[in-house]
């Protein structure tokens, strides 16, 4: 059971929480007496499953968004089929990453960063913030960047990218509005923008037709090679968000669940499991169309290493041109569908973040402008600086892919550390087999993201000197020219 200290914690009123209690979906009396499961945990309900799904969805989000979209068909292009069976195994890392953050919401009754702001020195606290905040700028651009090129190719470039940061920003706004007619009524609105990609892709995998047995090989055969082995690793990079993993752990507190009953948290915990599961599931479903797709369009081609999330729909459409639909415009669509609703997330995990680490008491849409402003700000510089540049941008987004790598470990090591702390987690702490295989898996995962930092650095390296050897070939008749000019 939780610590005397941390009781106090969850009885207090003047803390500040996720959701109040108002808020919270109220799951007890379904079908049994709550007092029967105070330590024994009730049987399985298909209701109650239904009542419990919802969070999981919206933390799948994150596997969803531009950024994710665009290793993808990045992975396909280059690749082709090879990387399916990492795409799936990664996925699978990235449910027990998830699973370990609604262990630690649902046991402790608090969030992961309430929790880093109680359990660690101030000066800890303190960077954890930073870093989270960090990391959820760098995925808010590419968001935002990835549903303004949507917007651009739906009104065919008539919104410049600054105009679609603004709408998205707006929109954001919006859709969060509908968080005051209940926490369900968002989650419906997630499931609907989930089967428009679901929808958007599937139609753009039957247009393409890739080869069903080579996709099959690909996810139940191992295979890797030097010349795929950057994009193996963006694959598994992509999967764990930071601001995901802070976010997971306070969407589970919108179900009312007392973390002082076994039986109730053992319950919530299994459904959660489930529904994440199911979540997780779709997702990968998504990215494996995305990354069929492009397999089948241009592996092996001559431009496979020139696509990126703004030239990926045109170079679409000159493959296999217009049907009833044109697929520029179907994948504009999916795209714009995984950018706006993870914006949203990112606003959600932006007041989560910033509430917990901060223990601010503001009203939610105070803390949503505030979020909301912290990346709109930068977005939209990036926005006006490189509209029209789509390797600029394609190379500004590696850069926020390397920022994401940075952090990780920043959310990955204080979770770890916390649902393996007996005296928070009760009887709910993670035990040592499974401690072993979590920890194992960071230290897989820093490892790979360590090599992209580097592969990226390294390259970046190479670039600049032949950047500066072009130049210094130059130097001499420039010189020339200049001296030509003053003696004039």
């Amino acid at each position: 059971m939780p610590s005397d200290h941390h009781q106090q914690l969850l009885d207090s009123d003047d803390r500040e929480t996720s959701y109040d209690q108002t808020e919270k979906i109220h799951i007890v009396g379904v079908d049994d007496n709550d007092d029967d499961y105070t330590h024994a945990t009730p049987p399985f309900s298909w209701r109650k499953l239904w009542l419990f799904t919802g969070p999981g969805f919206l933390m799948s989000i994150a596997f969803l968004d531009p950024g994710n979209l665009e290793g993808d068909l990045q992975a396909g292009a280059i690749a082709g089929y090879s990387l399916l069976w990492l795409l799936l195994w990664a996925t699978a890392i990235g449910l027990l990453v998830q699973l370990l953050s609604a262990r630690l919401g649902v046991a402790t009754g608090r969030h992961l960063a309430e929790l880093c702001r109680e359990e660690y020195p101030n000066w800890a606290g303190k960077l954890l913030w930073i870093m989270a905040e960090l990391a959820l700028i760098g995925a808010d651009i590419q968001e935002v960047i990835g549903s303004a090129i949507a917007l651009k190719i739906l009104t065919n470039g008539f919104l410049p990218l600054w105009a679609g940061v603004l709408i998205t920003a707006f929109d954001c706004f919006i859709f969060l509005f509908l968080e005051n007619y209940g926490v369900r009524k968002l989650e419906a609105l997630f499931a609907v923008l989930i089967a428009v990609m679901a929808i958007s892709f599937a139609w753009m995998f039957g247009e393409t037709k890739p080869d069903a047995k080579e996709l099959l090989i690909g996810i139940v055969v191992p295979k890797l090679n030097s010349k795929t082995i950057q994009q193996a690793v963006g694959v598994v990079g992509c999967i764990i968000m930071p601001h995901n993993v802070f976010l997971h752990s306070a969407l589970v507190q919108s179900r009312e669940v007392d973390p002082r009953k076994t039986g109730r948290v053992r319950e919530a915990l299994r459904y959660y499991s489930i529904e994440s599961t199911i979540a997780l599931a779709i997702s990968f479903f998504i990215n494996l169309l995305v990354t069929t797709v492009f397999a089948k369009a241009f592996f092996g081609t001559g431009i496979a290493d020139k696509i990126g999330l703004g030239n990926a729909g045109q170079f679409l459409e000159e493959r296999f041109g217009g049907g009833v639909v044109p697929i520029l415009y179907i994948w504009a669509v999916g795209l714009l569908a995984a950018g706006q609703s993870s914006t949203i997330t990112g606003t959600y995990a932006g007041q989560f973040i910033m509430g917990g680490f901060l223990d601010l008491r503001l009203k939610k849409w105070a803390r949503a402008l505030i979020t909301r402003s912290c990346a709109i700000v930068p977005t939209l510089i990036v926005a006006l600086t490189f509209d029209g540049s789509e390797d600029t941008l394609d190379g500004l987004n590696e850069w926020l892919n390397v920022l994401q790598s940075v952090q990780i470990p920043f959310a990955l090591i204080p979770l770890l550390c916390l649902v393996a702390k007996e005296d928070l987690m009760g009887v709910f702490v993670i035990g040592r087999f499974l401690k072993t295989i979590s920890w194992l898996v960071a230290a897989l995962v820093i490892a790979i993201n360590g090599y992209l930092l580097q592969q990226f650095f390294a390259e970046e390296d190479v670039e600049y000197q032949v950047d500066w050897s072009a130049f210094s070939l130059h130097l001499p008749s420039m010189s020339g020219q200049i001296y030509t000019q003053l003696k004039y």
